[in-house]
Parts: structure tokens; C-alpha cells; sequence
């Protein structure tokens, strides 16, 4: 079921009737290929195509696309077909819960590529927002698919498996990029989501620099698996000051989301933590 309305006009596709989605979803941390234009407007690439968001007048336009492209992708990719009024509901249970549902109207939990989340969150040890982008970018140009959209697709398992990473300036990350993409090539992961969480986790913690918290966030953001709950330094203080004795009931079917609700929140208020 889709909790929006969805019109195709003139090459684009309009959204309207969404109950919760800003651009905040585009730069909290989960995805790294979005380039804010303006207040406006973002671009990005995912799943090898390039659109554009357009936030006007209450709808939410997605330039140059078709109707087929935004139920084959965009609509899983920004999680569409999930009302987020019941979600919010469900995860109000306290007040510092309260205040980061508040601090984040609009924001989703995104569903990605799970091998470039793999990737993009290796990358992400250890760095910030912008070196994380400016790495991924200059993977992208080196080693992925010119689009005819424009930009570059995510390189390949293969690809990658067999690359020089020297020009990425990934230091110490290029060797474990390239155990996770032999890994990948050899069919070690199942990225048509058929295994288990527990399999899938431990399929990823084999590879080479591949802990609990990357592991997590690949469960989370590249396969959905929202009973998954990354711990980085932002979420332990989080947990340590609200939940130490373990999040609560009512939270757990929805512990990815409420994650990313929490790691918003305290990165943008740390003196609360």
C-alpha cells in the first residue's frame, strides 16, 4: 500500500500527500551520493540512474523519470509504501525520543544498494560526511559505468576486486574494498536477500574490517532489516544515557528507524550527550 499520491506529468513524477519527507533524509549519514543544488533541490544517483528532487508547494517532483522507474525504484529506495504517521506513533515513547521526532519531521529510512552500502560504509570508518562523499565520488569516476543520465554508476564487485584504489585516497580501507568485493564476486553474499539476518551478519563480519557497527548499518540500510541497531559512538552515548538497560518493547520493531531518529538528533544537539 502507498501512503502518497503519484501522478506522472510531462517527464516527471509528482508525489503529494506525503505524511513525513524532507531533505534531511538525503544528508543524515545513511547515503552518500546526494548533492544538495539549492534549498530546492537535490540530485543523486542509486541503482545506476540519476534523479532530481524538486521540493515545491507540498510535492515532492522526481525530474526525469517514469512511472515504471519510481515502482521498480524510488519507491522502496525513500521507503514510500510504509506510512510514517504510524511509525512516529509507535516510537513515542519518551522524551528524548519525543524531541528527536520532532528535531527530524521529515525524516526516512532509505533502501539501498546493499553491496554499495557495503562499500560506502567501509569507507565511512573512521571519517566525516564529506571526505565519505568525496572518496565514494572519486570511486565512482575511476572505476563505475558512465550513465547517459549523467555521472557514474557504482562500480562492480568485479571491477573493484581487481582496481587500484590508490587513487581514492582510501589509505588504510583500500584492502578491505577489495576483500569485501572478491567476497561479493565469489558469491558470498546473497544480495537477493534470501539469507537470513543472522547469516548475513555473519557473511559480513568475514571480511576484512568489517565489524558489528558497519555490519549493522549494511543490514539496515542495504537490506531493510529494521530489528538491526548500529552502534557508533553518537548511538552508545545515546543508549548509555536513556536505554541502558536495553531498548524497550516498543521500540524494537522499528530499532533501525528509531536509530536513525537518535543519531540525528544527538550529532546536531551533542551537548545532551
Amino acid at each position: 500500500m502507498d501512503y502518497v499520491n503519484i501522478q506522472e506529468r510531462g517527464g516527471d513524477v509528482i508525489i503529494s500527500g506525503l505524511d513525513f519527507f524532507d531533505f534531511t533524509t538525503l544528508d543524515c549519514g545513511q547515503a552518500f551520493r546526494w548533492v544538495k543544488l539549492d534549498d530546492e533541490n537535490f540530485t543523486g544517483i542509486a541503482h545506476g540512474r540519476r534523479v532530481n528532487l524538486r521540493l515545491q508547494n507540498g510535492e515532492l517532483i522526481l525530474q526525469n523519470t517514469t512511472m515504471a522507474e519510481y515502482e521498480n525504484i524510488w519507491r522502496d529506495y525513500f521507503d514510500f509504501g510504509r506510512s510514517y504517521t504510524t511509525l512516529r506513533e509507535a516510537l513515542d515513547n519518551c522524551d528524548t525520543m519525543k524531541k528527536a521526532l520532532a528535531f527530524s519531521t521529515g525524516l526516512r529510512l532509505m533502501r539501498q544498494c546493499p553491496w554499495e552500502t557495503l562499500i560506502s560504509f567501509i569507507l565511512s570508518q573512521n571519517s566525516n560526511i564529506p571526505r565519505i562523499k568525496k572518496m565514494i565520488e572519486a570511486l565512482c569516476q575511476n572505476f563505475g559505468e558512465k550513465l547517459a543520465c549523467g555521472g557514474y554508476a557504482f562500480p562492480t564487485p568485479a571491477v573493484l576486486a581487481e582496481a587500484d584504489l590508490a587513487v581514492i585516497r582510501s589509505g588504510y580501507r583500500a584492502p578491505y574494498i577489495q576483500d569485501a568485493a572478491r567476497r561479493t564476486a565469489a558469491g558470498e553474499f546473497d544480495l537477493h536477500e534470501t539469507a537470513t539476518t543472522d547469516e548475513l551478519r555473519a557473511a559480513l563480519l568475514k571480511v576484512h574490517g568489517v565489524g558489528p557497527k558497519v555490519a549493522d548499518c549494511v543490514l539496515l540500510f542495504g537490506y531493510g532489516k529494521l530489528e538491526c541497531f548500529p552502534l557508533d559512538v553518537w548511538i552508545k552515548r545515546v543508549v548509555a544515557k536513556l536505554y541502558p538497560n536495553g531498548l524497550p518493547t516498543e521500540l524494537q520493531e522499528y530499532a533501525g528507524i528509531a536509530q536513525q531518529f537518535l543519531f540525528h538528533y544527538a550529532r546536531s544537539n551533542p551537548a545532551e550527550f
